[in-house]
């Protein structure tokens, strides 16, 4: 199976972009995408292959953040949210129930400049942790997203500026400790060691140009799936947003 997830910056934008070229030429099996930035009809309608199952979860705030995922099976169940008021009024969270694992889409709240969303960020990475950990209780979970941390100075091109910058926190970086030390693999850790290694680049001063990045999409599955895993990587190739996608194999 071939899971895509993808911060998309716009849907419609990335579509300009060629991003639905991306999406019928990648044989995934399931792509996951975040800030959408767009209501679930205009998500429905972007021209997806024939046969799939498009669930979409859009934010209260017109225009702004946004989730989906494209299946090529239809899940058992669907849940949007993680059933906490105060977060789920962003369309950030939605889960697809299948036979032998659950599949989560999350985009994690920005801490944004000078970290006056940090507080509230710090609750929602607790929160988000304990929900994936109640239905591991159940079925091996996979989720994947824009988690908007770069977890070691390995994965920032320059992590001695951003010590204190929204996303490279020590806060920001212990609850992601808190994510792994409660048994939730980074995919692609387990493939790809060092530096230089980035999802998202700034739009300023040709970073991408230059690989001047972040890495802040993941792939992160329960530690029972670890033996499925055959493959992580990052497709920084694919361009059509500031992020570009990963992907993620299992047998």
């Amino acid at each position: 199976m071939k899971f895509i997830s993808w911060n998309v910056n716009g849907i419609r934008a990335a579509a300009n972009k060629g991003a639905m070229d991306f999406f019928k030429t990648c044989r995934a099996d399931f792509i996951c995408l975040q800030e959408t930035k767009a209501t679930v009809d205009i998500v429905e309608n972007m021209g997806w292959s024939r046969g799939r199952h498009v669930i979409a979860y859009e934010a209260d705030k017109k225009g702004y953040s946004g989730t989906a995922i494209v299946a090529k099976n239809e899940p058992l169940n669907t849940s949007f949210g993680m059933g906490i008021d105060e977060h789920d009024r962003e369309g950030r969270v939605i889960t697809l129930e299948y036979d032998d694992f659950y599949l989560i889409t999350v985009y994690t709240p920005n801490s944004q400049d000078g970290l006056r969303r940090l507080a509230y960020r710090q609750v929602w990475d607790r929160d988000f942790l304990a929900y994936a950990k109640s239905l591991e209780k159940k079925k091996p979970v996979i989720f994947c997203g824009d988690l908007n941390v770069a977890h070691t100075e390995d994965d920032i091109a320059r992590p001695k500026n951003n010590r204190k910058n929204a996303g490279f926190t020590d806060e920001e970086r212990a609850d992601f400790d808190n994510i792994v030390a409660s048994g939730f693999v980074d995919t692609f850790r387990e493939f790809t060691s060092g530096n230089g290694h980035y999802s998202w680049w700034s739009y300023r001063g040709g970073a991408r140009d230059r690989n001047v990045g972040w890495r802040i999409d993941y792939f992160l599955i329960s530690a029972s799936l670890r033996p499925r895993l055959k493959s992580a990587r990052i497709l920084s190739e694919i361009y059509g947003s500031d992020h570009c996608p990963i992907e993620m194999v299992l047998n």
